[in-house]
């Protein structure tokens, strides 16, 4: 693993950790994180997959994770991001990864909000393919049942007082969530309490991103989910329109498990089982040589 500092096209500097094959890379795979959740969350998954042959670079948004500020209050009092922002990041970080192996193919691997914020990308020309693992619509009449009991409070009541009383989301001290600057959570707000979630809260625009891809989105639904259900997997999904499209379901039974979840894909007790199949719809994407599974 080594760490990186890639700039976003405004300047925003990013932390970002690559991580290299012992031969030739074979592909490269750019992994975005869910909301609130830092890279390293993904370090073994992706060390494993570089294992694989792939070059494999992940990354934190501006002011998450180690891309935070590190002045009084963590930098994020004042600290100006919205979602448009971190889609400049990804883009940023598809633009390094795209230079580093440019004869390669580029997938994407998107963990929730990293699988919804491709249709925002501007380079999408240079991506080969998107996995999303619990990617789903985040309007909240869509959100699992044990969730959607709570998102009133969350979204109507913690959110506005504190991102007031703060400047920006405390969520670690709230245990919501994660923090995040001030622009992301209450445009995330606006997104999640419309019905089309992103392309109805911001307009023709967005769903013109959205319907301007062409690679291939392969989306696993994990139905033990305690934040997505299949209608908003599909709904986002949807927002794809002139792409090639799958949705997968994945159960625990599946993988002798008693337990996936929302975050469980990237844990190291799925190594043998959902991790393999995570790579062979990566390589399903495009030509690679493939050899087997170590």
């Amino acid at each position: 693993m080594r760490s990186l500092c890639i700039e976003s096209g405004d300047g925003a500097k990013l932390a970002a950790r690559s991580f290299e094959p012992d031969g030739p890379a074979q592909a490269s795979v750019v992994i975005a994180a869910a909301m609130g959740v830092p890279q390293s969350y993904y370090a073994a998954f992706a060390k494993w997959l570089a294992g694989q042959g792939l070059r494999v670079i992940t990354f934190d948004y501006r002011g998450s994770g180690d891309s935070r500020p590190t002045t009084r209050h963590g930098g994020l009092r004042g600290f100006r991001a919205d979602l448009f922002d971190w889609a400049r990041d990804y883009e940023a970080v598809i633009d390094h990864a795209h230079a580093a192996l440019p004869d390669k193919p580029l997938y994407l691997l998107g963990h929730s909000l990293g699988g919804q914020l491709p249709g925002l990308i501007g380079n999408q020309h240079k991506v080969h393919g998107l996995l999303g693992v619990g990617v789903g619509s985040g309007y909240w009449r869509h959100n699992a049942p044990q969730l959607k009991r709570m998102v009133p409070f969350f979204w109507w009541v913690a959110v506005p007082l504190a991102t007031r009383l703060f400047g920006y989301f405390p969520g670690r001290r709230l245990r919501m969530v994660g923090d995040l600057p001030r622009g992301v959570i209450l445009q995330w707000r606006r997104w999640c309490l419309n019905p089309r979630y992103s392309a109805g809260a911001e307009g023709q625009a967005v769903d013109r991103g959205y319907a301007a891809v062409r690679f291939p989105v392969h989306s696993l639904f994990i139905t033990d989910d305690e934040m997505m259900t299949v209608q908003g997997s599909q709904t986002l999904l949807d927002l794809y329109s002139q792409a090639p499209r799958t949705l997968e379901h994945v159960a625990p039974a599946d993988v002798s498990a008693r337990r996936i979840g929302h975050f469980g894909f990237f844990r190291e007790q799925f190594r043998a089982s959902l991790w393999p199949q995570a790579l062979a719809r990566l390589r399903g994407f495009g030509p690679t040589s493939a050899p087997p599974v170590t």
